[in-house]
């Protein structure tokens, strides 16, 4: 989002843009539960367009008709049902923690990319089999907008082809998320469905940075890049 009042039409094409993409990840949701590759050729399809036409696009308005989308090529080994953890990490000192915890969890500051922080809530965590080793990644929940869960990570790739501060993986908020796995408590993160935050389009909007516990020391060459 960012911090300019953005008036009525602006408010109007918001939620416009808001009820495309939640309806987006709404199919994409039901036709990856038979044909996952398929769902991601819709997902980036439509975002490319959206991000090309819309007037709510993080594109900035100048540079829209000639976006076009880049991504990996779909990899079905980054593709995982995971069971979500409470346990707490072993270090969290590098982080700034609030003094009160919301949904029994630790709170957090995590810093925003136009300056300042936003609270959130780590309410648990992933151990991810990735190909080289377990990583473990900590789930957010967001204490102000509109709530819901948040995964952003960094990884090997950032700075050279994608954002600096990272991706997202999901982003309850913005609808973004693929669903419950079929085991209790777990969820479906898939990497070819990460996606960059608004701020790596256009620095006017502000966007939450990934903590230290979720910078990957490998190459997650999966979902969208930007070169």
């Amino acid at each position: 989002m960012t911090d300019d009042d953005p008036g009525l039409q602006a408010r109007l094409d918001l939620a416009d843009w808001r009820r495309q993409v939640a309806d987006l990840h709404s199919s994409v949701r039901l036709e990856a539960e038979d044909d996952p590759e398929s769902a991601w050729e819709i997902w980036r399809e439509a975002r490319e367009k959206l991000f090309r036409s819309h007037p709510q696009s993080p594109v900035p308005a100048e540079a829209r008709a000639a976006f076009r989308a880049r991504h990996w090529p779909y990899d079905p080994r980054l593709r995982f049902e995971l069971a979500v953890s409470d346990a707490a990490p072993p270090d969290v000192a590098s982080m700034p923690v609030l003094a009160e915890p919301l949904f029994g969890g630790l709170t957090l500051a995590l810093p925003i990319s136009t300056g300042g922080e936003e609270t959130f809530t780590r309410i648990g965590r992933f151990e991810v089999p990735f190909a080289s080793g377990p990583r473990t990644l900590g789930l957010y929940w967001m204490a102000g907008y509109a709530g819901g869960l948040f995964l952003p990570f960094r990884d090997a790739t950032n700075g050279r082809e994608t954002y600096g501060a990272g991706r997202y993986l999901l982003d309850t908020a913005k609808s973004a998320d693929l669903g419950s796995g079929e085991a209790p408590g777990s969820l479906i993160l898939d990497f070819n469905f990460a996606f960059q935050p608004s701020c790596a389009f256009d620095p006017r909007w502000s966007c939450p940075l990934a903590p230290p516990e979720n910078r990957l020391d490998i190459r997650v060459e999966a979902g969208e890049r930007l070169t």
